[in-house]
């Protein structure tokens, strides 16, 4: 499974804001500055992750971006699909295959995504920062 460059920055951005989250909430510009992501670019992810339930924003000099919910409540699946939708096997199997091959790889893409999902969704994001030095 190959995440995309916008899931990748968006993992890191929330476990950047599970690690600080006690320090309340984190500017965009030094999430971007300390993951070296370019700050507009993560500026829309943030704001995608906010609509999505994940992070919250709040205004002003002492604003910025942190966790709506402990690190450990919210999964990897749900910042995936925040970014890129829902995680399903929709892909077309080829009009080229007989229907019953077709039918065949479908079911087991389907199996496939489904375990897949249950996988992403039992992976939290406390699970995913480095144990405390």
């Amino acid at each position: 499974m190959k995440l995309s460059r916008t899931v990748a920055y968006a993992v890191r951005a929330t476990l950047a804001l599970a690690q600080a989250e006690s320090e309340g909430p984190v500017p965009c510009s030094k999430l971007a500055s300390e993951g070296q992501m370019p700050e507009r670019f993560l500026l829309q992810i943030l704001r995608s992750l906010v609509t999505h339930g994940i992070l919250r924003s709040t205004r002003g000099v002492d604003g910025g971006y942190a966790l709506v919910r402990p690190a450990d409540e919210i999964s990897l699946l749900e910042v995936i699909e925040a970014i890129e939708g829902p995680y399903d096997s929709k892909t077309a199997v080829g009009e080229a295959l007989p229907a019953d091959s077709q039918e065949q790889l479908r079911a087991a893409l389907n199996r496939v995504t489904t375990t897949t999902r249950k996988q992403l969704e039992a992976i939290k994001l406390s699970q995913l920062l480095k144990p405390p030095e």
